[in-house]
């Protein structure tokens, strides 16, 4: 189980979980492109900010962080689409609105204390 204030844990198993649920997700015209652009922007985000806690300077860490609050808004976008379309396992696609929203949050959080 994740801590909630391990954000590096919490990205990790958001990925993770967005993996999982589009599992659940049939694999139409529609939905093919969705789904491998969620997958990049799910995974890219917990990267680019595992990235930042190494990065030598603080506007590096502030530039890999705003690009994990990018890939999360995009994530959340298409999250936000799978679920009006009720594509896939319903409690799932609603979980994962809400954490990439919370998610979102904290990183525009720490973007704005750098």
């Amino acid at each position: 189980m994740v801590k909630q204030n391990d954000l590096c844990g919490r990205l990790l198993k958001f990925a993770i979980d967005v993996i999982l649920y589009l599992r659940t997700v049939k694999n139409t015209v529609e939905t093919m492109d969705m789904k491998r652009q969620l997958v990049r922007s799910s995974t890219s985000s917990g990267a680019n900010y595992e990235e930042s806690q190494g990065s030598p300077t603080r506007p590096d860490v502030k530039t890999k962080i705003g690009i994990s609050l990018k890939e999360m808004r995009e994530s959340n976008y298409f999250l936000r689409i799978f679920n009006h379309l009720k594509l896939g396992d319903d409690k799932i696609s609603e979980y994962l609105v809400k954490e990439s929203s919370e998610l979102k949050l904290i990183l525009a959080s720490i973007i704005n204390k750098l």
